[in-house]
């Protein structure tokens, strides 16, 4: 089994992007697969490639492509899911590819078509789609442009662990063939569909050559140098992991202790509002029951006045009843003075008789028991 391995990107960048035919024929292969459109000349922007790989900044290496109308690609073999967000990551890539281009005195229709292609080892979204192309669109699928051929900044992703490699090879398609060989080319002729291939597949065959140039042991010891300087950047990709995380566990820590110091903030806010509200309830208690009191002083107040009330209806009626009674005794006294009135006239009528008669006045009082005088005051 030889060294070569294609999700290796600094083997995948020298097999198609080396400044020779075969990996410029090989490259334009690749984009007419996956991009689905005929490639007929191709320029790589970056085609160098680095010769003291061990004092490389990053070992990460992408392809910049430029096509014959000037559509620029940029593509990049992305092994596995790093933690720097890769949906975050690649439309940064897209936008800055975009806004490379020289646009000074130009118009903006002038812009040219870019696609940002990255070849996945990871699945990414959730359908079947081993190819999926990403462009501005509104909500519910308008598109922001009328036609496609207007849409020039695009997003295809490709994701390799989609294709099922069990499937027999007379039933593949171009691109599943390429990522099988993509994924196996290691194995050469061990493995029988890449056999296969190789026998039968032009495509493949380009391939092929491509890789065997890398396949001998001074490029399997650059190779495993550069696989050495992925897994360094691991690591310092896992140090700035672990102290983002640290740090993001400090702002936890504090958010916490500014929670807990808001919520005793709270508890001694809620225990203020407690106690004024059992101050008001205090209040409220004595305020009902002066209310109370009140209520009972008005409830006393009003039978005191109903008693009034009432003592002033028995006077009325007590005075009504005297009222009566001195009309009545005023009547009776005026029945009386009528009666003597009567009894005199009557008195007086006898006494004149009896004076006429002849009787003397002495004989008069003697019969009726009254003095002369009184007898005289009759007789006026």
């Amino acid at each position: 089994m030889r060294s070569a391995n294609l999700l290796n990107d600094f083997a995948f960048k020298y097999v198609f992007g080396e400044d020779c035919k075969e990996a410029n024929d090989a490259l334009k292969s690749l984009l007419t697969v996956f991009l689905e459109r005929k490639v007929n000349k191709v320029v790589v922007k970056n085609s160098e490639m680095v010769k003291d790989y061990n004092k490389m900044k990053s070992p990460r290496l992408d392809l910049l492509v430029e096509f014959d109308d000037q559509t620029m690609v940029d593509l990049e073999m992305q092994l596995r899911q790093t933690k720097d967000n890769l949906m975050n990551r690649f439309p940064y890539y897209s936008a800055r590819l975009h806004g490379s281009q020289d646009m000074e005195g130009k118009s903006y229709s002038q812009l040219k078509e870019t696609i940002v292609m990255i070849f996945f080892n990871v699945n990414i979204f959730e359908n079947d789609n081993i190819c999926n192309t990403f462009r501005y669109k509104c909500d519910g699928d308008l598109p922001f442009v009328k036609e496609e051929k207007e849409d020039r900044m695009k997003l295809r992703t490709v994701e390799m662990p989609k294709v099922d490699l069990n499937k027999p090879l007379e039933v593949m398609n171009e691109q599943e063939k390429m990522i099988y060989y993509f994924l196996n080319c290691h194995k050469g002729m061990e493995d029988s569909k890449i056999k296969m291939m190789i026998e039968s597949d032009e495509v493949i065959q380009m391939l092929e050559k491509r890789v065997e140039t890398i396949s001998d042991d001074r490029w399997k010891k650059i190779i495993e140098d550069f696989q050495k300087l992925h897994e360094n950047e691991e690591r310092i990709e896992l140090q700035l992991e672990l102290e983002e995380l640290q740090k993001a566990k400090e702002k936890v820590r504090k958010a916490q202790e500014d929670v807990r110091k808001a919520q005793e903030d709270v508890r001694k806010a809620e225990e203020d509002v407690r106690k004024e509200q059992e101050d008001v309830r205090k209040e409220q208690e004595d305020v009902r029951k002066e209310q109370e009191d009140v209520r009972k002083e008005q409830e006393d107040v009003r039978k005191e006045q109903e008693d009034v009330r009432k003592a002033q209806e028995d006077v009325r009626k007590a005075q009504e009843d005297v009222r009566k009674q001195v009309e009545e005794a005023d009547k009776k006294v005026e029945d009386a003075n009528r009666q003597i009135e009567q009894m005199n006239q009557v008195m007086k009528q006898g006494i004149k008789a009896m004076l006429t008669n002849g009787m003397s006045l002495e004989l008069i009082s003697k019969s009726l028991s009254k003095s002369e005088d009184e007898i005289m005051e009759l007789l006026k």
